[in-house]
């Protein structure tokens, strides 16, 4: 099979199109053909050799996939070659406590696909069969890719972290992102004022598109005064934060008293001097979200067949322009999701 493998770190790191072994899955295991996987900043944090854990090199990037299985292990009896499946990219043990109760993203034993082990950009994948969620019908493999992972995390973050209710106001920093962009829409579909973010017009006019009432200008320094000024000086009830660094500070002057903020990344900045006094005194809370569990994924995908939740997809790479995709998304000129599809789509003609 071919695989786009990270050799050495960098900004660019050094990228190789490999002809490898295809793949034997471990008993519990299958082996799914990749039809879509997405990029996420994970990657570039990968790429760049920026990660806080160890990455043996080469490795093959990609943690947002959906595929076709085609081969099963010799234990894995609920799943049929021809099935089509999206992948829990934090794959998690199955038997420590928090996985016991649902609770996979806090598993003691998870590790990240396309990070400790390889992932999505290539031809074939191997994968605990645990990790499986099916699709269902009307969702294709692009859909699935762009909202496995950063839309199941603001699913995770909006309703399994937190909770979000009508008439509430809910700040979804950077909406044309992929947590943003689906954040977006699920406080929506959940009875929210949604005020967002964005750097560009562009971008403002997707977050907008998306069913933010109000897109802030997040280049203005003076961002979180209008972000009170819209809600009559009161401050917003929640902050879904992916940014961190100062963009996690300013989250808080946005903040009503007894709000939250739930925060999922640190891109911008993964340290914080977060001054108490008021932060106490309002009653507010800093939620960590981390991940996503198997029902996040399923009411993700279940949401996107019942076109409640839409991906939001920038532009499709070929496996052979892994490197360029990694640019492209480096360059923060994207909107929405970077996709790689290792295989040519096949024309109704061919």
């Amino acid at each position: 099979m071919q695989a786009a493998q990270l050799i050495a770190h960098g900004a660019p790191g050094k990228f190789e199109l490999r002809d490898l072994p295809a793949p034997k899955p471990a008993p519990d295991e299958v082996i799914v053909q990749v039809q879509s996987c997405g990029l996420n900043h994970l990657d570039l944090w990968l790429e760049s050799g920026s990660l806080p854990i160890h990455v043996q090199l080469p490795r093959t990037p990609g943690g947002e996939i959906a595929g076709r299985i085609v081969e099963l292990g010799a234990a894995v009896t609920n799943w049929h070659t021809g099935d089509e499946v999206a992948i829990q990219s934090n794959i998690f043990c199955g038997e420590c406590e928090f996985c016991r109760r649902g609770e996979e993203s806090l598993c003691l034993r998870g590790q990240l696909l396309g990070i400790q082990r390889d992932g999505g950009f290539a031809e074939l994948v191997g994968v605990p069969a645990r990790t499986l969620v099916r699709l269902p019908e009307g969702v294709d493999f692009d859909t699935a890719a762009a909202l496995t992972l950063a839309g199941s995390t603001a699913m995770h973050m909006l309703t399994n972290r937190t909770q979000v209710s009508a008439g509430e106001w809910v700040l979804a920093i950077a909406g044309a992102s992929g947590v943003g962009s689906a954040a977006i829409q699920i406080a929506k579909q959940l009875g929210a004022r949604v005020i967002s973010t964005g750097s560009t017009d562009a971008k403002r006019q997707l977050a907008g598109s998306l069913g933010a009432e109000f897109v802030i200008d997040s280049n203005d320094p003076a961002w979180p005064a209008e972000v009170r000024r819209l809600t009559g000086k009161r401050g917003v009830d929640l902050v879904v934060e992916h940014v961190g660094g100062d963009v996690l500070l300013k989250a808080f002057e946005c903040l009503a008293r007894g709000g939250a903020i739930v925060t999922c990344g640190a891109t911008a900045g993964r340290e914080v001097s977060l001054n108490l006094w008021p932060f106490f005194v309002k009653q507010q809370r800093l939620i960590g979200s981390y991940g996503r569990n198997r029902a996040d994924i399923q009411a993700t995908l279940e949401w996107a067949a019942a076109g409640k939740l839409k991906p939001v997809i920038d532009s499709i790479y070929p496996l052979a322009e892994t490197a360029q995709a990694f640019a492209h998304l480096r360059s923060r000129t994207a909107l929405g999701k970077v996709l790689i599809e290792p295989y040519e789509p096949v024309s109704e003609s061919d």
